[in-house]
């Protein structure tokens, strides 16, 4: 791969900065740690739009939209859990995702009426870098059979990160929401190149 091709892959998700290279390395040294990371985060996305679903139940098309996403996050999980039986891999604890509670960090939730935006938008960010990092693994790594797992999960959050982005200009001004999202890009870039570049991670 080089690095101009996945710089434009991440330029075509919006991200300010491409995955380390050597990621995709690392994590096949440790693919079992990968497989159980993976799980947990399809769990906290179902769980996720569980709770965007139970907040703004009152907004249909959040309940339109998020409630077949949550259908699906909870059918990846099934299916990595599946993939994890064929290896004898044990779930085990969930793990601290530094990633996700640096963005958290970053909400302004002082602002009641901007809370959705915000929620939204770290919800496409999580969905975009997931789409990236699982588009490394899809071609680049070394089993084939988990090249062509992992194109399933590339594709899916590949719609469920568009799908925030419409989401959060159907609630707020466009104009308003570029402006932010450009915020939560430099943010996101901000703490990826701030954290340890680790194999047993999808983030």
């Amino acid at each position: 791969m080089s690095a101009e091709q996945n710089l434009e892959a991440v330029r075509m998700l919006g991200l300010k900065l491409p995955t380390d290279p050597r990621w995709v390395n690392i994590a096949e040294k440790s693919i079992e740690e990968i497989l159980i990371d993976h799980a947990f985060c399809e769990q906290k996305a179902a769980t996720s739009g569980i709770s965007l679903i139970v907040k703004y139940s009152h907004l249909e098309r959040i309940v339109k939209e998020v409630t077949p996403l949550v259908a699906e996050e909870w059918g990846h999980f099934r299916r990595v859990l599946k993939e994890m039986d064929k290896r004898d891999i044990k779930l085990g604890k969930m793990r601290k995702d530094e990633y996700v509670n640096g963005l958290q960090q970053n909400m302004r939730m002082g602002d009641h009426k901007m809370i959705l935006l915000e929620k939204l938008l770290v919800f496409a960010l999580i969905e975009a870098r997931s789409c990236e990092r699982f588009r490394l693994l899809n071609l680049y790594c070394s089993d084939e059979s988990l090249r062509s797992f992992y194109y399933e999960f590339m594709v899916s959050e590949a719609g469920h990160y568009v799908m925030f982005i419409d989401l959060a200009k159907e609630f707020y001004p466009e104009d308003v929401v570029k402006a932010r999202w450009q915020e939560w890009l430099q943010i996101e870039a901000d703490i990826l190149s701030n954290l340890d570049l680790r194999g047993d991670r999808m983030h």
